[in-house]
């Protein structure tokens, strides 16, 4: 069985705010306790959009990690490291167009979304065409298992999935390879190369979904075994060839969809933002003068909190005692409006304060930044390394 490994980035085109905190960064902190985790900063990415505005891409590159650190991502638990800093992501996006049709990037979901809502930019580019092709390769090169997303992106995920298996079947047909794998059989030792043609046949011939894991298992434990022959092994289990790029799963985040101080998604092209490192006093500012219920004119006007802005946020940062206390106060116009704001605005000070304060202290420590990025950047090119040698070898470019 391949190692679980999670890999997610971010594009680095802007300041990292609430929304990103509550729908992905505190996902991040949760699973690098759980699973290997590698967060990269998607720098090519904001490319394929923002290729006429590179200062706004390298300015937020240093700053975005910062953000990272500050919200908990622990270089300890978790690699970071800068996209454009491991070119192997760019050979692997080379070498999978060679064998993507061209349909499959067309029919995207997201391709012709992003061209309607970005229609004031011209898109009509093969670095934007390609790039949940590049995506791919963000995934595939560190073979990765799980990829945390929202729902608009599983769509990725499976297009990722189907390159990974036309990828195996076109060249994970190594010469010899079921001779090679009756060989690796052998080395697992009587009693267990005959449990592992046991579960084999009765996954191949039954459709055994527990002896398929079984058998992984058993594969998985064998210390003695290369990973070659552990992957000639799997293949072998699955009918198929050697695996060399393990399909990913998607995995779900949590749903969170923030809204902003206007009621829109947050999003800073919205400018509805309350950035991580924002001030209390600026926190204080904005969500004072949010908007309300259009019907509470006057404080006497009873109103209600489905149809006022701030109520989203006490569904994120209110106990439900105080949420009870502010529906029957809006409904019964005994509260004002700046009054329901205020355990809002406590709250999210509260939260911020402490990500505030790692933030400062790692701007003031450029050095101690550079060097957690460094350290990413060459552990994730180890894996990349290793990936690339067999992806070369099996295409015939490894002289």
């Amino acid at each position: 069985m391949a190692i679980e490994r999670v890999v997610s980035g971010m594009r680095p085109t802007g300041s990292l705010h609430l929304g990103h905190y509550n729908g992905v960064l505190k996902n991040w902190v949760d699973l690098q306790h759980e699973l290997e985790c590698l967060f990269f900063v998607a720098d090519w990415h904001a490319l394929t959009t923002h290729y006429d505005a590179p200062e706004i891409i390298e300015k937020n590159v240093t700053s975005m990690v910062i953000d990272w650190l500050a919200a908990g991502v622990d270089p300890a638990n978790a690699t970071i490291f800068i996209q454009s800093k491991v070119p192997e992501h760019a050979e692997l996006h080379t070498l999978l167009s060679m064998i993507t049709p061209l349909s499959w990037l067309e029919r995207v979901p997201t391709y012709k979304d992003q061209q309607e809502k970005l229609s004031s930019k011209d898109l009509s580019t093969y670095g934007f065409l390609g790039y949940p092709l590049l995506q791919s390769a963000d995934i595939l090169i560190y073979r990765a298992t799980q990829v945390p997303v929202g729902e608009d992106q599983v769509p990725h995920i499976e297009f990722t999935r189907e390159v990974a298996r036309r990828f195996n079947h076109l060249y994970g047909k190594e010469k010899g390879f079921e001779e090679r794998a009756e060989e690796a059989i052998k080395k697992l030792g009587t009693k267990k190369g005959q449990l592992y043609k046991e579960l084999k046949d009765a996954y191949q011939e039954e459709g055994d979904d527990q002896a398929l894991a079984s058998a992984q298992s058993l594969i998985d434990e064998q210390q003695i075994l290369s990973l070659g022959d552990k992957e000639r092994l799997l293949g072998y289990l699955e009918g198929g060839g050697k695996i060399i790029l393990i399909e990913p799963e998607y995995k779900l985040t949590p749903a969170s969809k923030m809204v902003g101080l206007d009621g829109q998604k947050m999003s800073k092209s919205y400018n509805n933002t309350i950035a991580l490192t924002e001030s209390s006093e600026d926190i204080q500012k904005k969500i004072r003068t949010m908007p309300t219920d259009p019907a509470r004119i006057r404080k006497t006007d009873p109103g209600d909190p489905k149809n006022c802005p701030v109520w989203p946020l006490h569904q994120v940062y209110s106990d439900e005692k105080t949420k009870v206390w502010v529906e029957s106060g809006c409904k019964n116009a005994s509260m004002g409006c700046i009054e329901c704001k205020q355990p809002v605005i406590d709250s999210i000070t509260k939260e911020l304060g402490p990500i505030n304060e790692r933030a400062k202290k790692y701007a003031e420590s450029p050095e101690l930044v550079q060097s957690i990025i460094g350290e990413g950047c060459e552990k994730a090119r180890k894996i990349a390394r290793d990936t690339m040698r067999d992806v070369r070898e099996v295409m015939g470019i490894s002289f």
